[in-house]
């Protein structure tokens, strides 16, 4: 089967643990850090701020409410539509000399604090405010030290700062900017996630099962895709075996220290040629991976078609069928790049990178649970370092930042993403290409493991090991809501439920040592190779 050499294979596994995302949501959390005090104890929400100029409707803008003021709507019905003003001065940091009487006052952030803001304009009878933002960051408006006995009644948002400039502007040259907030609950239970969770599990339980049931025995692969084949005459054996990349202890500490090393310097010097360079590796990976996925499975269903061979220039006697597919596999990711924004893209997304993380399963492979644990316990540390520990250096999550792009809205492509159907934020739910690889390699490798001792799916591993992955994925999810959208670490759940579950598993069992010391040292290794 045609494969990507052992060197980019090498490659992907470490742009993979790169993509090791952290799950975040948008600022909609409590403010854990400030005590709350009467007038002043609100939940932080999301408010949504639909707009009209000139009766016609603009784009809605995202806000975020604050500490105090009155509560929002939750659903657009029973919000109030109402002009905006306006103020003189612009800060609002005194009494204002416009009229605010029954109008949403539209201020600049900065002077004052935020509850004298809200403050003054009350006074002036407005029916609430909205403070433009410094910059596009949402920023929680709190109370001061001295607002003991704040009483304001009228809701406080913060909008970026361009949607509020944009508004500002048009009301500057005399337009009629009428606005609308509210703020509607996103759903307990979100199904997209759900979807996710399914295609995670799915791809982890689909590649270890892959080259038995799909790429099984019986297929003849005397050709290899899309690589050169040995002549009749070149005394080679044209039974090729499947190139294998089984990683090393050593590697794996290399790959973590090149790993963060990557991240630093994405961290840095993210910009548009860098996600752009990480796109076209991406739709390279993604190509091999959809190509040798179909080939594969089409061969499976008709073996005659696996079979019959072309001679081509430079590449020598390939398979026919991989002469058809590999163009549709190259057309499929232009046009994923083509319509990347689109609301559809992520669809073809996530096809190429199933396909991928199929293929890279296929290729690289833990030898046994010794290598396993320093594998997966380096990306351990290195999840939760990144995400948890890296904001007291960087002063920010460098996961975080990495993983949500460049100011451009390019961002990086490693990783499956589903929108919010039934979320009226709507936005996406997503899992890095790390989170599913790195758990996969050791499922793959207890299934391997069960099949070689002959082992019944209640007495073996792949079971439990599956279903420990599906919980610590649930369990991330759970901490992501618990936690009120504050960035998590997968692998903080997803380690301790998969290795720890084969490592406790084996122990009981009496065949640790046999899984700790299970295979022999390949002579060519991802040690070697990095």
């Amino acid at each position: 089967m045609a494969i990507l050499p052992l060197p980019a294979v090498a490659a992907f596994l470490l742009l993979l643990l790169l993509a090791g995302r952290a799950a975040a949501d948008d600022a909609s959390s409590d403010d854990r850090g400030h005590d709350a005090s009467p007038g002043c104890n609100n939940k932080f929400q999301l408010v949504k701020v639909k707009n009209w100029v000139n009766g016609t409707q603009g784009t809605t803008v995202v806000g975020l409410s604050a500490r105090f003021g009155s509560p929002l709507p939750r659903t657009v019905d029973g919000a109030q539509r109402t002009f905006a003003a306006l103020t003189n001065p612009p800060d609002l940091c005194s009494n204002s000399t416009s009229k605010l009487t029954n109008s949403i006052a539209l201020v600049a952030r900065g002077g004052c604090p935020f509850t004298a803001k809200a403050e003054f304009a009350q006074a002036a009878g407005a029916a609430g405010l909205v403070i433009i933002n410094d910059d596009e960051e949402l920023y929680k408006m709190v109370c001061g030290d001295n607002d003991t006995s704040l009483n304001v009644t009228i809701p406080v948002v913060m909008v970026p700062h361009s949607a509020g400039n944009n508004l500002k502007d048009l009301l500057d040259h005399g337009a009629k900017v009428e606005v609308q907030l509210y703020s509607p609950n996103r759903p307990v239970v979100d199904l997209s996630a759900c979807f996710l969770w399914l295609m995670a599990v799915g791809t982890i339980v689909c590649a270890s099962l892959w080259s038995e049931f799909v790429a099984c025995e019986q297929i003849d692969e005397h050709y290899n895709q899309l690589t050169r084949q040995p002549g009749p005459n070149s005394g080679t054996n044209n039974t090729q075996d499947k190139e294998i990349l089984e990683i090393t202890a050593k590697g794996a500490g290399v790959f973590v220290i090149v790993a963060s090393v990557f991240l630093l310097l994405l961290f840095y010097f993210m910009s548009s040629w860098v996600a752009w360079l990480l796109i076209v590796l991406f739709c390279i990976g993604g190509i091999e991976g959809m190509h040798v996925c179909l080939v594969t499975i089409i061969s499976r269903i008709n073996k005659d078609w696996g079979n019959n061979t072309v001679q081509l220039p430079f590449y020598g006697e390939v398979l026919a069928l991989s002469v058809g597919i590999v163009p549709f596999c190259t057309v499929f990711a232009i046009l994923w790049v083509v319509y990347r924004h689109s609301s559809f893209a992520w669809i073809g997304q996530d096809i190429l990178g199933i396909c991928l993380m199929i293929t890279v399963l296929q290729m690289a492979r833990l030898p046994n649970i010794r290598v396993a644990s320093a594998l997966l316990s380096a990306a351990f540390v290195y999840d939760i370092f990144w995400v948890f520990i890296s904001p007291l250096i960087f002063h920010e999550s460098v996961m975080i930042a990495v993983a949500s792009g460049d100011s451009s809205g390019e961002a990086i492509p490693m990783l499956l993403r589903i929108p919010r159907f039934f979320d009226p934020w709507g936005g996406y739910d997503m899992i890095g290409f790390g989170d599913i690889i790195f758990p996969g390699l050791l499922v793959a490798f207890s299934y391997r493991f069960d099949r070689a001792g002959k082992k019944g799916i209640l007495n073996g591993y792949f079971l439990w090991l599956t279903v420990g992955y599906a919980v610590g994925l649930f369990l991330t999810y759970l901490a992501l809501f618990l936690m009120d959208g504050h960035g998590q670490p997968a692998l903080l759940y997803l380690v301790p439920c998969t290795l720890g579950v084969i490592v406790v598993l084996g122990w009981i069992r009496g065949e640790l040592p046999h899984l700790w010391n299970y295979g022999r040292r390949p002579e060519n290794s991802v040690g070697e190779e990095v």
